[in-house]
């Protein structure tokens, strides 16, 4: 479920009566069919879009298949309205489990092998996705660790600490069938 939009352009952080129930708080799950056809609506956000699961089938491709991704920034806010102006990218954590087999070492090297999916800044430039990844195969420490970091950052908005929501879109949704409707413009972008 994506709820609608607050009055301040983002995602409220939480529904319903209050912040004490789990399953009321963000980051909301969503389907990946969902969150593309909610927010391919310009074509400025078609191209994001078009990145974003470029850069997931990648990722997916190579192994990386057990996790989700938490979505975020501008492109989760109605920054048309509230900036004027169109998002320039989609914020991204991936939280995941190494491909099977794969040492701690193993894992360094494969992240050295594929910057364009591991360096914000390459991936910026060839997904326009702002991403970043958080390791599931590491100590349980070391993981709450990343996601207080991330939460923490994701659930407000740089410039004014306004809290705000985010999204969840599981590994497991298959990106093929949803790129083709998006290439094709089987989504309503205005």
């Amino acid at each position: 479920m994506i709820p609608k939009f607050e009055e301040s352009g983002v995602l409220p952080p939480f529904v319903g009566d209050g912040p004490t129930k789990p399953a009321n708080q963000a980051p909301y799950k969503v389907s990946l069919e969902a969150f593309v056809e909610h927010f391919a609506t310009s074509k400025e956000r078609t191209e994001i879009l078009l990145g974003f699961l470029r850069y997931r089938s990648k990722l997916k491709s190579l192994g990386v298949t057990n996790g989700f991704q938490w979505l975020d920034g501008s492109f989760v806010e109605n920054v048309e309205k509230t900036r004027g102006r169109a998002p320039n990218d989609i914020d991204l954590v991936t939280f995941a489990h190494r491909p099977k087999g794969f040492s701690l070492e193993d894992w360094k090297g494969f992240v050295q092998s594929n910057l364009d999916l591991f360096s914000p800044e390459m991936a910026k430039a060839s997904y326009k996705c702002d991403a970043y990844f958080a390791d599931l195969d590491l100590p349980s420490k070391a993981i709450v660790s990343h996601t207080k970091y991330w939460f923490g950052l994701f659930s407000h908005q740089r410039e004014t600490s306004l809290w705000k929501g985010m999204l969840e879109v599981d590994l497991s949704y298959n990106e093929t069938e949803v790129l083709q409707k998006l290439v094709s413009g089987g989504y309503d972008a205005s």
